[in-house]
Parts: structure tokens; C-alpha cells; sequence
């Protein structure tokens, strides 16, 4: 049993982290596509494409049982045309936890922080429609915040200020209320938490989505068999030459890199 998870950058080692724990019997193919990031700067119809174009060689090379889309942009935008595509093929994608924020919040006062293009979807506005409409919902489009995430995993300095920039909006006070959960729309975003926590101006419950996502695949997956597989773990990126820095980091996740720059779709 294997399971390809997608992502534009490193953010999606978060999902896979879980999926490790809730699959631990499943092979897992982790596919960056750092040559295209960050996706919140793409067309819609462009990245639509990038990415289709890479699941074209990606599906028939590595044959997976199921497929995450860890990407809140890429789910957004491409999900419909991948399972479209690809019906054989199962995907679980990412999408803001707008729904156990609705359930969990004591103030009714919540924040989405995301990137820009993920706050401005349709897709996000159609979640709060269905499952928030009795809450106040903050939305935050935070343009930095996945880059310096990136910068963080690489190990490079984040600055303070700049990172309280970047989630200052995310705390409201309003009617004698605050913002009581912050949803985080990115998978980038939860290797931050804790620098977040100690930047925050008052305590809030960092609501990451990763723990459901990997219940949602063992969900899909329990249809199938699920036996063990003993293939080796890989990591794959676009860019065929990931830095030593994260070279050195997805193998401290127990996945492999691969130098193979096959990923990049044709022009």
C-alpha cells in the first residue's frame, strides 16, 4: 500500500508526520514541487495545468493507492480536475478547518489565517457559508508567512517582528469578544506554532488540520487492503536538486531524497 502526498514546498511533511502515525504500514512518496513555489502567485488555470501535467507521470510512476493533495492552494484550485482526470485514483486534499473551528469556539470569534489566494477562493467562502454562519469568521491573508516557514525549516533566522506582523491581524476584539481559535490554512504554517504561540498577544487554540486529514485517509483507505509495504520512503522535487539543508530535513521525516528532475511538466 503506498500513498503519494503532494505539496508545493516542505509545509506538507506536516500531513505526513500524521499520516505516519495513523498509516504506519503504507509506503510513503513525498513529491515537492519546489520548482513552482510558492502556488499563492500562480493563474488559477496555470497552476491548474502545472499541476495536472504532474500527475500525469507521477500516477502511472508510482501507481499509489491514494493520493494527498497537502496544499490548501492546489486543493482549492485543482483537486475537481484531478479526480476528474484520474478516477481510478482516490484523493484526499486539504482544505481550512472551518467546520471543527465552528464547533470548538467559545467566543464564536475565529480567525482563518492563510495565504492570500486561499482566503480570496470561492471554495473557502462556500465552507464558512455551510458550517459558520453563526460564528464571526476573521479571514487572514498572510503574504510571508509560508515563506518564512520555509526559511524556518531551512534553518535560517525569522525575525520576531516580522513574524508578529504576519499573525497581528489574526487577533480581533470585537463586542466584548476575542479570537478564540486561529485556523491555520496552510501546512506550512504549523512548524511555526510555537514561535506563533509565544508571539501571540493573548492565548488561542492553533488549530491544525493535519491530525484529520490523515483520519480522512485511513477513512478512504479502509476499503482497501492494508497490507504492509517494505519499499524504502522517498522524497521527490521538481527542481531535481534540493540543497543539502533539505535534503539533510526530509530525511530526519525517514524519507529518502531523489535527485530526478522527471517531475517538471513540459512546456
Amino acid at each position: 500500500m503506498s500513498i503519494l502526498i503532494f505539496d508545493s514546498g516542505i509545509g506538507g511533511l506536516s500531513i505526513l508526520r500524521e499520516l505516519r502515525l495513523s498509516l504506519p504500514q503504507a509506503r510513503l512518496v513525498y513529491v515537492a514541487d519546489d520548482a513552482g513555489f510558492p502556488y499563492g502567485d500562480w493563474e488559477e488555470g496555470a497552476l491548474t495545468t502545472r499541476v495536472l501535467s504532474l500527475f500525469d507521470r507521477l500516477i502511472p510512476t508510482h501507481r499509489p493507492d491514494l493520493c494527498v493533495i497537502a496544499c490548501n492552494t492546489a486543493t482549492t484550485i485543482a483537486i475537481d480536475a484531478l479526480r476528474q482526470c484520474f478516477p481510478a485514483t482516490p484523493f484526499v486534499g486539504t482544505v481550512p478547518a472551518i467546520k471543527p473551528a465552528a464547533e470548538r469556539t467559545a467566543s464564536g470569534l475565529f480567525s482563518i489565517l492563510a495565504t492570500p489566494g486561499t482566503v480570496n477562493r470561492t471554495y473557502t467562502q462556500d465552507l464558512i457559508a455551510r458550517f459558520a454562519t453563526e460564528c464571526d469568521v476573521n479571514l487572514v491573508g498572510a503574504p510571508d508567512l509560508a515563506m518564512l516557514a520555509e526559511r524556518y525549516l531551512r534553518g535560517a533566522p525569522v525575525d520576531d517582528d516580522i513574524l508578529r506582523a504576519q499573525i497581528a491581524p489574526s487577533f480581533i476584539e470585537r463586542n466584548g469578544k476575542r479570537t478564540d481559535i486561529i485556523v491555520l490554512g496552510c501546512t506550512h504554517y504549523p512548524f511555526l506554532a510555537n514561535r506563533m504561540r509565544k508571539l501571540a498577544p493573548w492565548p488561542v487554540d492553533w488549530l491544525d488540520p493535519a491530525e484529520a486529514i490523515a483520519h480522512h485517509a485511513r477513512t478512504v483507505m479502509a476499503v482497501k487492503r492494508l497490507l504492509s509495504d517494505t519499499e524504502p520512503d522517498l522524497a521527490f522535487f521538481t527542481s531535481g536538486n534540493p540543497d543539502p539543508v533539505i535534503a539533510s530535513l526530509v530525511r530526519s521525516f525517514g524519507l529518502s531524497p531523489q535527485m530526478d528532475d522527471g517531475f517538471i511538466p513540459s512546456a
